[in-house]
C-alpha cells in the first residue's frame, strides 16, 4: 500500500512539473509575430498623428501670417489716408491764405 501511495505522489509531482514547462516554440513565434504587427500598426498610427499635427500647425502658421499681412496693409492704408488728409489740409490752408490775401486791401503807403 505504501508503494502505491508513493507512486501516486510521485506521479502528481511529475505531472505538476510537466505542466510548468515553457510554451513550445511555434506559440512563442506566433506571439512575437503578433507583437511585431501590433508595433508596426502603432508606429503607423503615430506617424499619421504627427503628420496631421504638422498640417494643423502649418495651417495655423499660414493663418497667423495672413493676419499679420492684413494688419500691415491696414496700417499702410491708414498712413496713406493720413498723408492724403494732411496734404488736402495744406492745400486748403494755402488756398484760404491766397484768397485772404486777395481780398485784403493793400496797405496805404505814405511818403
Amino acid at each position: 500500500m505504501t508503494k502505491v501511495i508513493a507512486t501516486l505522489i510521485a506521479g502528481l509531482f511529475a505531472t505538476a512539473a510537466f505542466a510548468q514547462t515553457p510554451a513550445p516554440a511555434p506559440v512563442a513565434k506566433a506571439e512575437a509575430k503578433e507583437a511585431k504587427t501590433a508595433a508596426k500598426a502603432e508606429a503607423k498610427e503615430t506617424k499619421a498623428e504627427v503628420k496631421a499635427e504638422a498640417k494643423t500647425a502649418k495651417v495655423e502658421a499660414d493663418a497667423k501670417k495672413d493676419v499679420a499681412v492684413a494688419k500691415a496693409e491696414e496700417k499702410s492704408d491708414k498712413a496713406d489716408a493720413h498723408a492724403k488728409a494732411v496734404k488736402t489740409k495744406a492745400k486748403a490752408h494755402a488756398k484760404a491764405e491766397k484768397t485772404e490775401a486777395a481780398t485784403m486791401p493793400a496797405p496805404a503807403t505814405t511818403k
